[in-house]
């Protein structure tokens, strides 16, 4: 088993109305008035009121270049990377006492709206400075999928270094991606849901010296699972252009929900002989108000169960991978009581589920 001990959030520095930036895309989205009109209410109907970029909105007015996007995305991805792993460290709702960054053994960095090499956690390890034998793991590309999967990753390892510790990071600078001469609905969808954030999760294997450190129970990890839809790249995921990245967004997406995820799901419920019912709530990646929809309809959940999720992407839309874990510190500050259940999930390009149990203890 492993223990999750810790959290820290970041959201980017610039906090926009939905109804803002909706304004900004119907004056410079390449399509006809009538088209544009057509689509709007997606923005409305998307169950989002604010959300957090990485530039003023002047910035997406013209389009960029691969390497003007990239500089930017290095510069705020390490940053806003640096300050939530700082608030995780030290986070007195969660920690008796601050964590010093040379305990951490290995980091995960997940990220896929922006390319470096070396990766964002060998600037990470310097700016912190943890120790020179901490490994790393950078995950390039699974995008919504990433921070259920980082997590997976994590437990996976712990297993066989029990007293060992690992720092999952996540960042995504998904409005960094606008492609302002792309007049595909994918791109239009993705104006009205994506925005910017970073994360950081602090984890433990049981017979690691940081476990008993906490100030209140904790999610405890016992099972992961992932499955990956044969023929289903065409899903979601990037085109890469000249430009930059081009969304892609294929709208069976909630379908997949009602019937991949379904299965997947109750596959995984029954090899732990746990019922959806014992569930009060999901950690679950808001992708959108369709895919929440779609939780809540393929298990006949309460409308309560998603409340975390909800909440996020209303105050925050969906940051890709690190936006399971907003909805996860949510979860962890409701101080759950013992032997509470749940499980974190996450679809992403692939198609992929990924899955993780846990139990609060």
């Amino acid at each position: 088993m492993s223990y999750i001990l810790s959290t820290g959030i970041q959201t980017a520095d610039y906090h926009y109305t939905q109804s803002e930036i909706q304004k900004l895309v119907h004056r410079v989205f390449p399509m006809s008035n009538h088209e544009k009109n057509r689509l709007m209410p997606i923005f409305e109907h998307a169950d989002i009121e604010r959300r957090q970029l990485s530039a003023e909105l002047s910035w997406y007015e013209k389009g960029h270049s691969l390497k003007e996007s990239n500089e930017l995305y290095h510069a705020s991805a390490l940053r806003y990377c640096a300050q939530a792993i700082r608030k995780c460290l030290s986070s007195q709702e969660f920690l008796t006492q601050a964590i010093d960054p040379n305990l951490i053994d290995h980091m995960i960095v997940v990220s896929s709206t922006g390319i470096l090499t070396p990766t964002l956690d060998a600037y990470l390890i310097d700016e912190l400075g943890c120790k020179q034998s901490i490994k790393r793991t950078p995950i390039f590309g699974l995008g919504c999928a990433g921070g259920t999967s980082a997590i997976a990753k994590a437990h996976e390892y712990l297993q066989g270094a029990k007293k060992s510790n690992v720092l999952v990071v996540c960042v995504e600078l998904c409005s960094l991606t606008f492609q302002p001469n792309d007049s595909s609905v994918s791109n239009f969808v993705g104006t009205a849901l994506f925005g910017d954030g970073a994360s950081a999760v602090l984890m433990a294997g049981e017979a690691s010296p940081l476990v008993g450190r906490q100030t209140a129970t904790v999610p405890k990890i016992e099972h992961v699972s992932t499955r990956t839809k044969p023929q289903s790249q065409s899903v979601m995921g990037w085109k890469v252009v000249n430009t930059g990245f081009e969304v892609v967004f294929n709208k069976s997406i909630p379908n997949l929900v009602r019937n991949f995820w379904f299965v997947h799901v109750q596959d995984f419920l029954q090899q732990m002989d746990w019922d959806i019912e014992q569930l009060p709530f999901l950690v679950a990646h808001p992708g959108g108000k369709k895919v929440l929809e779609a939780y809540e309809d393929v298990w006949n959940l309460p409308k309560s169960a998603l409340d975390f999720s909800k909440n996020i992407l209303r105050g925050h839309g969906n940051m890709s991978s690190p936006t399971v874990h907003f909805v996860l510190e949510q979860a962890m500050k409701s101080n759950p009581d013992r032997k509470t259940r749940s499980i974190m999930a996450s679809l992403g390009p692939g198609f992929t589920s990924e899955l993780v149990s846990l139990e609060w203890s």
